[in-house]
């Protein structure tokens, strides 16, 4: 019999308390509770400190001027046309907010792309590109991946803050989906669902289209990384301390990792790391 869920509680704990009594299944599954706030206070106060200069020049490095307003866009607390004037309200040159407005409109176009294709989101859009077909692909997730027992210190920390923080970066997204599809031979839906079930932005739109993106099966090339490109713009906070440092699995040049991933690939992008996690792009030079 259904019945209305309590919706004041005297604190924080208690609210989580009584979800956990609620949803027990879930809570078994993942005990971590993220300590972003919900509701549309905590929702007004991040939206105050975007600055949309900052976040252009910075977005693509760990350390950025990112917005972490995501969660609140993916639960209708704020919706993207408020966004976009808040952020055109505080720019004196409309141009200083082209690269976060730019991001709205693609999240825009992933929803409209999800209500036309409604389960079909979880299909293939192509076929692979990277000489494989979908059957090479396993569809279970390593469990050295899930637990974080690698030894690669840039995965393993990733694995663990999706898992305790309901976030990750936009770039540790692409190089998460990169390492499970590209090295582990994965196939993207069972990525795909992992995060799903730990982001606190997750939604089928943008996770599963970008996740296709960088598979290939929703672009004309697949994605990948070296080391290089992890240490400029995670400013070697992994690296430094990785005892794999030097032999890595993504040590060596774009070309060599192409040759090495992709034996009988089509040609790959080898741009790097500047794309966004929720829109393809074209090729860029290095």
């Amino acid at each position: 019999m259904s019945h209305d869920m309590k919706r004041e509680f005297a604190s924080r704990d208690e609210l989580i308390a009584y979800v956990s009594e609620q949803f027990p299944e879930a809570a078994a599954r993942d005990s971590n509770v993220p300590s972003t706030t919900g509701g549309r206070l905590a929702a007004e106060k991040v939206l105050q400190q975007v600055n949309p200069g900052k976040y252009a020049s910075s977005r693509n490095f760990l350390s950025g001027a990112v917005t972490r307003l995501s969660p609140y866009l993916r639960y209708g607390v704020l919706s993207l046309a408020e966004v976009r004037d808040v952020v055109l309200a505080k720019v004196q040159n409309q141009e200083d907010a082209v690269k976060l407005i730019n991001e709205l409109g693609w999240r825009d176009y992933w929803q409209r792309l999800y209500a036309e294709l409604g389960k079909r989101i979880w299909d293939d859009r192509e076929a692979y590109k990277t000489g494989y077909t979908a059957k090479d692909y396993s569809e279970t997730l390593p469990q050295d991946v899930v637990e974080g027992t690698t030894g690669l210190a840039c995965i393993d920390s990733f694995s663990r803050e999706l898992r305790e923080t309901g976030y990750l970066h936009n770039h540790q997204r692409m190089w998460m989906a990169s390492y499970l599809v590209h090295w582990r031979q994965v196939r993207w839906q069972a990525g795909a669902r992992w995060f799903l079930q730990h982001l606190l932005d997750g939604d089928p739109a943008s996770n599963n289209l970008s996740w296709q993106w960088v598979a290939s099966t929703f672009s004309h090339k697949a994605y990948f990384f070296n080391r290089e490109n992890l240490e400029r713009y995670t400013k070697s906070v992994y690296c430094r301390d990785c005892p794999l440092y030097g032999q890595c699995d993504f040590e060596g040049t774009y070309e060599y990792l192409e040759s090495k991933l992709f034996p009988n690939g089509e040609k790959v992008d080898r741009t790097g790391g500047s794309q966004s996690w929720q829109r393809p792009q074209k090729k860029r030079k290095n």
